[in-house]
């Protein structure tokens, strides 16, 4: 029987079931934060992905469905952490193919979208310590966001344990889980309405008489450039567009036909458009 999950991530065991590029990220910051390669196991359906995952991280223990079919049940034994990794739709399958063989001190930590907590307390043991978390796709590039719910069963050291998983990708925040909706409204669904604001940046330009390639290569970088200014601490979003609105200039015009356009709440419609569907899938898998 493992031990509570109170130790140092570097001391810590984890385990990803199933590891496509939303794990691999993951699993990235937490090597970089400091665990070895070696307390890590990963499970995949397909050995060319193992094989391919054992060569790109040195150390890591990889077992692949293709080659033993209770890959998953073997990898979660005497783990401190256990990541899903699957497909909602796959979630409840997993949660009950591994709790045999699953510690009861095992944080069972998910990462698959609208699947409730207590859609997968139903699943796995009685008392199975199990977190809830919204990740989003910059994850993949160290400046992910990461809203976590605990389930009914978690102590504060595992909750800890669950958050470190994350942390070495981007910033984490606990929150109770009806929120999580409001989570996946602004920060899992947020980078599409980035790069929506960059496709759309890019169009104007061509509007307005810029090469197609060149207007695409401003917007892009803009973007970029403007959330990497955000990141700078206690960093203001309304304060740095201020600090760019000059009095009657070009900036103040265009803000000013943003907002005749009502595009604030726009964007305040879409996100509760966002919410409601996350809410929806909720109830379809339930």
């Amino acid at each position: 029987m493992t031990a509570e999950a109170t130790g140092t991530p570097s001391t810590r065991r984890t385990v990803f079931l199933g590891c496509g590029s939303m794990s691999e990220a993951i699993l990235v910051g937490l090597l970089s934060a400091g665990t070895p390669a070696e307390n890590v196991t990963a499970t995949v359906r397909r050995s060319e992905r193992a094989e391919e995952l054992r060569g790109r991280y040195p150390g890591l223990t990889v077992l692949a469905e293709q080659d033993d079919a209770g890959a998953n049940a073997a990898a979660v034994q005497g783990a401190d952490v256990a990541v899903l990794g699957v497909k909602p739709m796959g979630i409840a399958d997993m949660c009950r193919s591994i709790g045999p063989a699953l510690d009861p001190t095992t944080v069972v930590v998910s990462v698959a979208a609208a699947v409730t907590i207590a859609t997968m307390e139903a699943a796995l043991p009685t008392g199975q310590p199990l977190v809830r978390s919204m990740p989003n796709t910059p994850l993949k590039v160290g400046r992910g966001a990461v809203g976590i719910s605990a389930g009914s069963q978690v102590t504060d050291s595992q909750l800890d344990a669950a958050r470190a998983v994350f942390a070495g990708a981007g910033t984490v925040v606990v929150v109770p889980e009806d929120q999580l909706d409001a989570v996946s409204a602004v920060s899992g669904s947020g980078p599409a309405y980035a790069f929506y604001l960059a496709e759309a940046m890019a169009a104007a330009g061509v509007e307005l008489g810029l090469d197609p390639e060149l207007s695409m290569t401003l917007a892009r970088e803009t973007v970029a450039g403007a959330g990497i200014m955000l990141t700078a601490q206690d960093a203001d979003p309304a304060v740095l567009r201020r600090n760019v609105t000059s009095p009657n200039g070009t900036t103040e015009r265009a803000i000013a036909a943003f907002d005749a356009a009502g595009l604030s709440q726009i964007i305040a419609r879409g996100a509760a458009a966002a919410a409601e569907r996350a809410a929806e899938l909720s109830r379809e898998l339930a």
